[in-house]
């Protein structure tokens, strides 16, 4: 199943086309993407017992927008690939690094995204994980009963901001208005072939900056829900941004920086891709997806 925000309603992505979730319910759930991870059991339970779904409309892919629109929380990990980790100059870290990633930085798959004047700002294709129950003390073995599916993401980072001393500030370097893009749609776990082993990389271009598989992770998304649930609670509709493999701007020789001009490319195996052209930031200007 793949779940998407078609300009703001929910929407169910088949083929060519989309179905409009609360004309297809007859109002049983409204437009809201956010609001249908509340009620996640209930509206797998609903498709599945479909005996098939109206027929789609076409849609532009332009006008998809984030899946979860508004998280009440955003999770990061840092330093989860192991070939990460060894460009970093860092060991493997024996616990998930946490950070966090403001809600407002949330936007879609498609548009402009503004560069601070002056700034460094970095890539981080990820694999991001929605939960779709609530999770406190969830084993590990139990983990994906509580993810409602799996989307992309980049943790973009400004990192004059992230590492400015006397301690660094991540979730301010990596919270700036459009530095937390997802989509282009939310695919269900059943879709891929192996949850744990899924294809990313990112581009400008025809050049490819990172490329990588999930299996390289140190943590996995099981993992990573169970430590995070023994800790705190996690909500429906919250997002964990999973990590970022190697191939960081900020790990090169000389170390590099997107541009205005660049188009950045994201894509994850089995969810596809989001394309967001970089632009010289202007005053009140942020993301335009």
């Amino acid at each position: 199943m793949r779940v998407a925000n078609l300009k703001g309603r929910l929407a169910l992505l088949t083929g060519d086309g989309a179905v409009d979730v609360e004309h297809a319910s007859s109002g049983g759930f409204g437009p809201d993407p956010s609001a249908v991870y509340e009620r996640w059991d209930e509206f797998t339970a609903w498709v599945a017992g479909l005996p098939r779904l109206p027929a789609p409309e076409p849609y532009s892919p332009a006008d998809l927008r984030a899946p979860v629109p508004a998280p009440r929380q955003v999770f990061a990990i840092g330093l989860n690939y192991h070939a990460h980790a060894a460009e970093s100059g860092l060991p493997a870290p024996e616990r998930p690094v946490v950070f966090t990633k403001f809600p407002t930085c949330i936007t879609g798959p498609y548009g402009d995204i503004a560069l601070p004047e002056g700034g460094h700002t970095d890539w981080e294709v990820e694999l991001v994980a929605v939960i779709g129950r609530t999770a406190r003390h969830v084993a590990e073995a139990d983990a994906w009963d509580h993810v409602a599916g799996l989307t992309a993401g980049q943790d973009l980072s400004e990192r004059r901001t992230q590492l400015a001393g006397p301690a660094p500030q991540f979730s301010l370097g990596k919270s700036l208005p459009g530095f937390g893009p997802t989509g282009p749609c939310l695919v269900t776990v059943d879709e891929f072939d192996d949850p744990d082993d899924v294809a990313l990389g990112c581009r400008i271009g025809a050049e490819h900056l990172q490329r990588a598989r999930t299996g390289d992770m140190i943590f996995s998304v099981p993992r990573l829900v169970a430590a995070l649930s023994a800790l705190l609670t996690l909500l429906p509709g919250d997002l964990v941004f999973t990590g970022t493999p190697a191939g960081v701007g900020l790990g090169r020789t000389p170390q590099r920086w997107l541009a205005p001009g660049d188009e950045l490319v994201t894509q994850v195996e089995t969810i596809g891709e989001m394309r967001h052209r970089l632009v010289t930031a202007h005053a009140g200007r942020g993301a335009v997806s």
